[in-house]
């Protein structure tokens, strides 16, 4: 009966001794990962890279996407990269002011609004001529806040919509979310002030929607209502 007894017990004593053992092999049998992997693994194995925090995206507000430097006319309250080449001093980002100047070391305030990127550093380069030997200078259009057009009423966002080139009023409508269910198409109606007087320009949203020409061309500054 003693054998006995002392038999079970050593079998216990084995196999509490072999427990451990079993559970740090079970963890190292797991396999690790690896020194290169991505922690931006998606599902399936694909991996998304991270957003570059220098490239505009679809959530900045005032991006209206590459700007041609020969077309695109500056307006009030734009935001411009200004670079001389070799001289970072007189390089930074200036802000249009709302009475179209700008102000820059050396040459002071000059006019801005009006001008395009590529007829803007063309000025500047002249006027640094007399500090500088042959100026390079860049001008690129950083954030968009003239060329704007205003969405009220029954639209899916209300508020300014950056006014892209030849950008007509049902584009612009698409732009803020399209119409609501509650939408009175057939009085909508643009809002545009012209020396200090405004006018009402009815747009007929349903011919502009067949693909006809609804007359109606907009202008930065306008208001586009939706009732």
């Amino acid at each position: 009966m003693r054998v006995i007894l002392i038999k079970r017990f050593c079998s216990i004593g084995a196999v509490l001794l072999l427990l451990p053992i079993a559970a740090a092999a079970q963890v190292t049998s797991q396999p690790a990962a690896t020194a290169g992997a991505t922690p931006n693994a998606a599902p399936g194995g694909q991996t998304t890279a991270p957003a570059d925090p220098k490239v505009p995206t679809a959530a900045s507000a005032n991006y209206a996407g590459p700007m041609d430097a020969n077309r695109y006319v500056i307006g009030p309250e734009d935001s411009l990269q200004i670079t001389v080449w070799k001289e970072p001093t007189l390089s930074g980002t200036i802000p249009v002011r709302p009475d179209g100047m700008i102000s820059l070391v050396l040459v002071g305030d000059i006019p801005a609004a009006g001008m395009t990127p590529t007829a803007l550093s063309t000025d500047i380069s002249q006027r640094l001529k007399k500090y500088i030997q042959d100026p390079v200078v860049t001008v690129v259009v950083l954030g968009v806040n003239s060329q704007r057009v205003f969405l009220v009423g029954e639209v899916g966002k209300v508020g300014p919509v950056v006014m892209t080139p030849g950008m007509t009023p049902l584009q612009a409508i698409v732009t803020g979310g399209g119409i609501t269910q509650f939408a009175n198409s057939k009085r909508i109606y643009i809002l545009r002030t012209t020396a200090g007087k405004q006018q009402k320009i009815p747009f007929n949203y349903k011919q502009a929607l067949k693909g006809e020409n609804s007359g109606v061309s907009l202008l930065p500054g306008d208001t586009i209502v939706v009732p």
